[in-house]
């Protein structure tokens, strides 16, 4: 019997032995790699992301497509972060479907999301559209031009994976985080002729009482460097909409990516070779900005570029500070997942209907209930006439090992970053939005209730608890990771 036992016994030794050699295997099979690419265009065409769209005429930064590239040896995981507005999904689909032909990276594994930045041309197809045989489906020509950078992108990111280590921070920054919606003390009309109590970017006055909603102030970011140490990259999140300050006609990347560029000189990454990439994602920060209007508007104009600075640098020096005590892991596995949701249209009710066929029948000095009504008469006329009933979404989330990724096509209200990480099973969770697509504003039913630019029709496309399933298939997601 006792021979038996040291027999069992010896087995069971080796047996562990073999398995704790096998992890610290796969461990080191960790590899990661990071590229940026250039994807500035030509001066002249139109600036979006505001009412007017004045052509560029100066490159104050580049623009470019940041990416991150995780292999934990059986799995890669993807990001690819473009400095942009927004970008429809057919852009997205375009190189994800040719990663998938010539990669051999399926789309479950390529999480594509837009900077939203205010100051770069539009990726949604202005242009003339042609068939490109390296691309093989109808885009115009700048559309085209980003899709082969994209994909190049990746390919670099590839080519330049190395042994590594990854690490989970945090640091709560919120200087730089104000709710735009404000609930004032009397309601006020919007331009389809209705009252609300809720308004964006109010200035500061008497008339408010509240904010509407909630911020999210944490910056969540995961470091990768080198088995020796050497910083690889850095992929932060942040709910923050945008910054601005930029002159008119000028292009740039906005903070997003100075945040990147200061992160390499503090990580003394400059001689890197592969470079450092340094990259910031946005958050749910539909309803959030810069702008605190709980207070009087400096006197003092300020500068060009100054706030820019300032905010990519505070957060950066911030960020910088936790990273000194990052616990960096080399055992690290993977996981994705993706779903696609059907979504219904809104439609214009009776009440709007009749509200949008009088502005645009009126011909007066002064506006009937907005300054904007005109604007959202033909908007909501064309999308009664053109915009179909339902939408496809992707829904998508990695899983890197305690850390839980969500992905959602839309400028997400804080709300429901925040829901998100309440609900999520994982230790440490944030939500990149305006990914895989862009489908307008997302609010919460309750924000639908209060109204605001963020709810108006046409700016809001989608059926007004599409937040609740949204949330709901994304936990789903998570669960199914962890």
């Amino acid at each position: 019997m006792e021979e038996i036992k040291k027999i069992v016994g010896g087995l069971l030794l080796v047996s562990m032995l073999f398995f704790a050699q096998n992890n610290e295997s796969l461990g080191q099979q960790f590899k990661a790699g990071a590229s940026i690419t250039d994807i500035t265009p030509h001066l002249g065409h139109p600036i979006v992301g505001n009412y007017n769209s004045p052509p560029a005429t100066y490159i104050h930064d580049p623009l470019s497509v940041r990416t991150l590239v995780l292999d934990d040896g059986a799995k890669e995981l993807v990001f690819v972060i473009v400095d942009n507005v927004h970008i429809n999904r057919e852009v997205f689909d375009a190189a994800k479907a040719i990663l998938d032909r010539d990669l051999n990276i399926p789309a479950k594994d390529v999480m594509m999301a837009s900077t939203h930045t205010h100051s770069g041309i539009s990726l949604n197809g202005g242009g003339l559209k042609t068939i490109s045989p390296e691309v093989g489906v109808a885009l115009d020509e700048y559309q085209t031009f980003a899709v082969k950078r994209m994909v190049d992108g990746v390919k670099i990111a590839r080519e330049n994976k190395t042994l590594a280590k990854i690490a989970f921070g945090s640091v709560d920054v919120p200087e730089h985080v104000f709710n735009r919606r404000w609930i004032m003390k009397d309601s006020v009309m919007n331009p389809l002729g209705q009252l609300e109590i809720a308004k964006m970017n109010p200035g500061h006055s008497n008339d408010l009482l509240r904010p509407a909603g909630p911020v999210d102030p944490e910056v969540a970011f995961i470091a990768v460097e080198s088995q020796e140490g050497t910083p690889i990259a850095l992929l932060a999140n942040y709910s923050l909409h945008y910054v601005g300050g930029v002159p008119k006609g000028h292009i740039s990347a906005d903070y997003f990516a100075a945040f990147g560029n200061i992160m390499g000189e503090l990580l003394g990454a400059d001689a890197n070779t592969p470079a450092f990439v340094g990259i910031m994602t946005n958050g749910t920060s539909g309803d959030v900005n810069n702008n605190d209007y709980s207070r009087p508007r400096p006197t003092e104009a300020v500068p060009p570029y100054e706030k820019i600075q300032y905010v990519a640098n505070d957060v950066a020096n911030k960020v910088h500070h936790k990273y000194k005590e990052l616990d960096f892991q080399s055992e690290v596995k993977l996981g994705s997942a993706l779903s696609e949701m059907t979504l219904t249209v809104r439609r214009a009710s009776p009440e709007i209907l009749k509200n949008v066929a009088l502005v645009r029948d009126y011909n007066g000095s002064e506006p009937l209930f907005h300054k904007l009504e005109k604007t959202y008469a033909k908007r909501v006329f064309n999308m009664e006439s053109s915009y179909p009933d339902s939408v496809q979404i992707v829904l998508q989330s990695f899983a890197i090992n305690d850390i839980g990724i969500a992905s959602i096509p839309f400028e997400v209200f804080a709300q429901i970053g925040l829901d998100i990480k309440e609900q999520s099973p994982f230790k440490n969770t944030f939500t990149i939005e305006l990914a895989n697509g862009s489908y307008g504003y997302l609010p919460t039913p309750a924000q639908h209730q209060l109204g605001g630019y963020e709810s108006w029709l046409t700016t809001n496309r989608v059926q007004k608890d599409a937040s609740d399933k949204i949330t709901s298939e994304l936990i789903k997601h998570l669960n199914q990771l962890k």
